[in-house]
């Protein structure tokens, strides 16, 4: 158990990411001074939503230049911080080589950071954004799951270089992150392991998440024809930015947190945004049949092989988020509320 201590400054990596500007908003709001750990301090269009947010709130920032890869970059940004937030990490899923782009930076860059703390005296908790693909690759994986359904015992034993790499890289990242922790006992490590993470991005412009990808096909007629009930756990990331925080001042935090809201598929997102925004945009109405994707699938997106649309289409995804909720009091916003928020940012964006 570590109690934090509040007046102290808090590292958040990758700060300016999707995820993490929600953290350092609510970081800020709560009046800490946040040291923001980005890679270009001096480019506005990528940091400037986190100034404006600043200026508004109770709370400071101070920017850090930092490479993720290269080592002992976060010596400076961590000096006099209690609580770590390692949130840095690609989040891209169509890549050349998936060993260069996806596993190393992942890998070398949670070593990087807690091996910093290693030698930062003042570092108490860190709290690593995982994913719960570190649990399971397919939806199909979760039948042989002892619950049949993924919870914070489970990892993921499917994924490899050839499928599903980024799975991968999000599993090898906390496993060596565990491994880290165990080595050590000057600091505590806690694991947020979020599902599909949806809800309005800060910086919409600027963000380059899959799950912006999503929401563009949903309004820009892909899944006109219909979209695959593809099983998927959603969480929205201002929750997620709650859970993040809770996990770092909680003295009673500890493991792995599955975070995730929703048990759905890509069909129930997609017609909770037909009451506001049906008659604009040719969202998704019914179902595109799983034969039919088998055909289509392969030529519309490379990811969508059709040994993952077997695995994945048209079957139940399930989680546990019992943990989170007994443990960190955990509540979640509707999936509409969700879906309406983060579609109604691309439409001011213009980005539908």
């Amino acid at each position: 158990m570590k109690q934090i201590d509040i007046s102290k400054p808090v590292l958040v990596t990758g700060a300016n990411g999707y995820v993490a500007s929600w953290l350092v908003q609510k970081l800020l709001d709560e009046g800490h001074t946040v040291h923001a750990a980005v890679r270009n301090p001096d480019n506005k269009e990528k940091v400037g939503h986190l100034i404006q947010a600043a200026e508004k709130a109770k709370g400071n920032i101070k920017f850090f230049k930092t490479d993720l890869l290269e080592e002992g970059a976060y010596q400076e940004a961590m000096q006099g911080c209690e609580l770590v937030y390692h949130t840095a990490s690609p989040f891209v899923t169509d890549v050349k080589d998936p060993q260069r782009d996806l596993v190393d930076p992942a890998v070398k860059g949670t070593a990087n950071v807690l091996e910093t703390a290693n030698q930062v005296s003042s570092v108490k908790r860190i709290v690593v954004t995982s994913s719960v693909v570190a649990t399971y690759t397919d939806a199909s994986d979760l039948a042989n799951t002892p619950k049949g359904m993924i919870d914070e015992e489970v990892w993921n034993t499917t994924a490899s270089l050839d499928y599903q790499p980024y799975s991968l890289s999000k599993t090898l990242a906390e496993k060596k992150a565990w491994e880290i922790a165990n080595a050590q006992s000057q600091w505590d490590l806690v694991t947020i392991n979020p599902a599909f993470v949806m809800g309005p991005a800060q910086n919409a412009k600027a963000t380059t998440s899959e799950s912006i990808t999503i929401l563009k096909q949903m309004g820009d007629g892909t899944f006109k024809m219909g979209a695959p009930k593809m099983g998927v756990g959603v969480i929205d990331v201002r929750d997620l930015a709650v859970a993040h925080y809770k996990a770092g001042y909680t003295p009673e935090a500890k493991g792995r947190y599955i975070t995730s809201a929703h048990n759905t598929n890509f069909l129930e997102m997609g017609l909770t945004l037909q009451d506001k925004f049906g008659a604009q945009y040719p969202l998704p109405k019914k179902a595109l049949p799983k034969w039919l994707l088998m055909i289509v699938g392969p030529f519309t997106n490379k990811l969508l092989t059709r040994r993952f649309i077997k695995n994945n289409v048209n079957i139940e995804w399930k989680a546990d988020n019992s943990k989170i909720v007994n443990e960190l009091g955990m509540s979640f916003r509707p999936l509409k509320e969700t879906m309406e928020d983060s579609f109604q940012v691309l439409v001011d964006n213009k980005i539908v």
